[in-house]
């Protein structure tokens, strides 16, 4: 019998195996996932690719989330958001409808993106259409990652070009609100030392807010070269459009909660809402195996990003004393940026004695030249003085296009450029070089070392053009070492106990390279303690309590002396469960509590609910028909940082649960029929925000069908 879980979540790793397309491997029906650690030079199922090394997941000392593309299929997760609802530790943020944007353990983070371990840290939302897994990471990681990765990092691991089959793969999908696309997979071998890959996706937007819309689009190709018989080349290169319309949500009323009665309202212009990005990003991997104990990888790549987005949002509201009007603020901001990495590592094993060593000793370069500026909102019936502007409640509201009637009846007009609307313009110029090395040692069969350190040089130059007369430059260069500490112990080969001691840092620059500061580095420093169990070869379980401590080196005003401050203190511990029960039944479980407080005297940090839980689900009822259920839960969580004594009803976004399923019925061993539904109780809920008049309205029942097949 062909168990539920190997015909659909792990067929990712085991098409790839086979060179046939996810879903689809007809010969991997007795297959197990401990089968399968290893696929040539890519590391899938129970191995992590953003470790750089082939590392088990239960040898290595941290918490970890792996999703396949089968689990993106199964599940219709369509945004990196969906895979985020469903793991242990992390939550969204609103990104103010035009990125990605996670609070990785209580920090929030919109740079932390990374694929196949390259830093992509442009603000944008990233298509899941050509990627074979996603990779989450929890707790500081700047040994293997550099600056940020303070709560976590987030690691695509895309698709490559296959040597060992030729296929094409398909999906379409349509769903309720009006919306779908397809996707397209198809490996072409040219010799047996050149095989090429091309994926491909499009898709049309459309959800249940008024106005919304929008269309994605992109395409990337890949090709291996194999040099020589130790020698293996990938290259490939994508290019991304995408266009939608920007929703910051709704206001919070005199209770601090949304309010219910606006869930219809978009706060924004019909016409000027909007975010449009592109980009061209190419890549290189080279990767050379001198002998079975030493191997090399070199990488190159080249990112250009250009970026706009402008938009009108609820800046201000007064339930009690003007319940019918609203406050809107507005901004038109783009981005363009360039950056090239270089990287090399060389990974080798050997012996001192009885001891066995896995080491890891690798330099990156990275250059970064970003060019922003933002223009405010300026209105016609206050003379263009002031970027905020009043009106009254409707569905929709009296504005578009930028034209309006405000509160007092007077016709008004919105206009981005006069003089003085100019609130930032800024070129900077980033360089990185970092060094590293890191040991894992077998001291014996049950205990493992992980010794690692990091020297990471930081400089950053800003020119400030705001005032083009009085052009400001400042620059700014921050070195910093990186240690990290892990001891793993495992009493039997399925079950590891571990600790571990990792740091981070942040220039005072930002995520965003925003300002050159005049301080010091933020700097994150996480203990960990952990379990990890494989109770079966397809079944884990893993336990962790961790500390997150951020310190902040500041400056007395007074005699200039440097003086150590705390800043985000979090704790927390997290559970997760995920594999095959039986050889129906799949199952997929995560819980995580987390409580902190903020150096600024909140007791609760913003955006941290204490309780979060997910469950997932899956039944093969026969050959051809499987099921799934899905539950997600998320604790209530402040919109800002929460202080005792504070006076009056704090902005909260209201806990919630919410339920999904899908249904899969195989037409044949080519063609698959599939239905997903979120929301199935149709919960009014909010599950994000941004600021305290922008809360994000979570969607009604959705139903989404896809076809999926190859030939």
């Amino acid at each position: 019998m062909i168990s539920f879980r190997h015909c659909f979540l792990g067929m990712a790793s085991l098409g790839y195996l086979t060179g046939l397309p996810s879903g689809f491997a007809e010969e991997a029906e007795e297959r197990t996932l401990d089968q399968i650690i290893v696929v040539g030079d890519y590391l899938y199922a129970d191995t992590v690719n953003a470790l750089k090394t082939p590392t088990p997941v239960i040898d290595v000392p941290q918490s970890l989330s792996i999703v396949t593309a089968d689990d993106i299929l199964e599940r219709g997760f369509d945004s990196v958001s969906d895979i985020v609802n469903y793991t242990p530790g992390v939550n969204n943020s609103q990104g103010e409808g035009h990125r990605d944007a996670i609070v990785f353990r209580g920090v929030r983070s919109t740079a932390d993106f990374f694929v196949d371990g390259v830093r992509d840290d442009v603000q944008y939302y990233r298509s899941l259409y050509n990627l074979e897994q996603v990779e989450i990471l929890r707790g500081p990681n700047a040994l293997l990652f550099g600056r940020g990765g303070t709560g976590g990092i987030l690691n695509r691991v895309t698709k490559k070009a296959s040597l060992d089959n030729v296929f094409t793969a398909y999906q379409v999908n349509v769903d309720s609100f009006g919306g779908g696309g397809g996707q397209i997979d198809s490996n072409r071998i040219w010799s047996d030392k050149a095989g090429f890959r091309v994926n491909a996706y499009y898709e049309g937007l459309r959800n249940h807010r008024d106005f919304y819309q929008g269309r994605n689009y992109g395409l990337n190709p890949t090709a291996r070269l194999i040099l020589a018989p130790t020698t293996t080349l990938d290259v490939s290169y994508e290019y991304a459009n995408h266009e939608r319309f920007i929703d910051r949500g709704i206001p919070t009323g005199s209770d601090g909660r949304p309010v219910e009665g606006f869930k219809r309202i978009v706060f924004g212009d019909p016409d000027l809402n909007t975010a449009e990005f592109e980009a061209h990003i190419l890549n290189a991997n080279l990767q050379t195996k001198f002998s079975e104990n030493l191997k090399s990888v070199f990488t190159v790549s080249f990112g250009d990003y250009d970026k706009l987005y402008q938009n009108f949002y609820a800046s201000g509201y007064n339930q009690v004393v003007t319940p019918d009007r609203v406050t809107l603020d507005g901004y038109v901001d783009t981005t363009k940026r360039r950056r090239i990495s270089l990287s090399g590592n060389l990974v080798g094993r050997f012996d001192t004695g009885s001891i066995s060593h896995t080491l890891i000793g690798g330099a990156e370069y990275l250059d970064t030249r970003n060019d922003n500026d933002r223009y405010n909102a300026r209105w016609s019936s206050n003379g263009f003085a002031d970027d905020n502007e009043t009106f009254l409640i409707t569905r929709p509201l009296a504005l578009n296009g930028g034209r309006g009637v405000n509160i007092d009846g007077v016709s008004t007009q919105n206009d981005f450029f006069v003089p003085g609307s100019l609130n930032d313009r800024t070129e900077s110029s980033v360089e990185v070089f970092s060094v590293f090395v890191q040991d894992q040692i077998e001291v014996s069969s049950s205990l493992d070392i992980v010794l690692g350190l990091r020297f990471d040089s930081f400089y950053q130059s800003t020119m400030n053009l705001q005032d083009l007369t009085v052009p400001q430059s400042a620059d700014r260069r921050d070195t910093q070492l990186s240690p990290r500490l892990g001891v793993i112990y495992k009493p039997q080969d399925n079950v590891s106990v571990y600790g571990s001691y990792s740091e981070a840092f942040l220039p005072r620059s930002g995520e965003q390279y925003a300002s050159t500061g005049s301080l010091d580095p933020d700097e994150f420093e996480q203990t960990e303690i952990g379990l990890k169990w494989d109770l079966s070869a397809g079944l884990s379980f893993t336990a962790a309590y961790f500390r997150n401590n951020q310190t902040r080196a500041d400056r007395d005003d007074q005699t200039g002396e440097a003086f150590e401050v705390r800043g985000l203190d979090i704790e927390g511990f997290e559970l997760q469960l995920q594999g095959d029960v039986t050889d129906r039944l799949f199952l997929a479980a995560g819980y995580s509590y987390l409580s902190g407080k903020t150096e600024n005297g909140a007791e609760r940090p913003r955006e941290l609910p204490e309780n979060t839980a997910s469950f997932w689900g899956a039944y093969q009822l026969t050959e051809k028909f499987s099921v799934g259920l899905g539950v997600t839960y998320q604790d209530d969580s402040f919109i800002t940082d929460y202080k005792i004594g504070q006076n009056g009803p704090h902005p909260t976004l209201p806990a919630y649960v919410r339920f999904d399923a899908a249904a899969y019925y195989n037409i044949s061993d080519k063609l698959r029929v599939q239905f997903n539904f979120e929301n199935l109780t149709n919960q009014l809920y909010f599950p994000t925000s941004h600021s305290i008049h922008q809360v994000s309205v979570g969607a009604p029942l959705l139903a989404k069908l896809t076809l999926s097949g190859r030939f």
